[in-house]
């Protein structure tokens, strides 16, 4: 009998998936407890359309996210932090700044996709990689400057 599971079934499958499974297993089980309902032409045809629609709004965000990284890649982004006579900093230049500066410039950037390993204490220009969207990102430079 096909079904469509309503909930995650563990080695069964996931929400939203049409799946074969013998008649009483479906009756007794996965219908009864709520987990599936019986796949009948409209449902398969609703769960088509459905999937089609899902897979149509990732195509346009990853289309999205490629045309922003592109507009990212070799941007300059620089920041400021103050500096003491004797050359040390005082404080750092975290991702949270550099999603602030890029937001100046035009991009809401998330703090948690750029991908910077400690917060940067030096004056210098750094290479700092960001991911806009799964398997895409962009690498951009943050200066840093004295204030």
């Amino acid at each position: 009998m096909k079904v469509l599971l309503l909930k995650d079934v563990k080695s069964v499958g996931k929400k939203g998936e049409i799946i074969e499974v013998n008649d009483g297993y479906a009756r007794n089980f996965l219908i009864k407890k709520g987990m599936a309902q019986q796949a009948t032409s409209g449902v398969i045809n609703e769960t088509n359309q459905k999937n089609a629609a899902i897979a149509r709004q990732k195509q346009k965000e990853y289309e999205t996210a490629v045309e922003v990284a592109k507009q990212l890649d070799g941007k300059v982004v620089v920041a400021e932090i103050k500096f003491g006579d004797n050359g040390k900093p005082f404080g750092a230049v975290t991702s949270k700044e550099i999603s602030q500066e890029l937001a100046k410039m035009g991009y809401e950037i998330d703090k948690k996709k750029i991908m910077l390993k400690d917060s940067i204490k030096s004056a210098g220009v750094f290479d700092v990689e960001i991911k806009v969207y799964a398997n895409v990102s962009a690498n951009i430079k943050v200066e840093i400057k004295p204030e």
